[in-house]
């Protein structure tokens, strides 16, 4: 599944496409969630800087 979806990233002007996964501490238990999201290149530095 994962080469499918990389694939279909690296066609075309989908390259400029990035998965980003970020682990967040959740405020309830104090475990870890791990968000995950496809999004341009250029603001996947601003998802991870983000606080959530």
């Amino acid at each position: 599944m994962a080469k499918k979806v990389v694939a279909t990233l690296q066609k075309g002007q989908s390259k400029s496409y990035a998965k980003v996964i970020k682990m967040v501490k959740s405020p309830k238990n104090g475990s870890y969630i791990f968000k995950e999201s496809v999004m341009l290149a250029e603001k996947a530095t601003e998802f991870l800087k983000k606080e959530e």
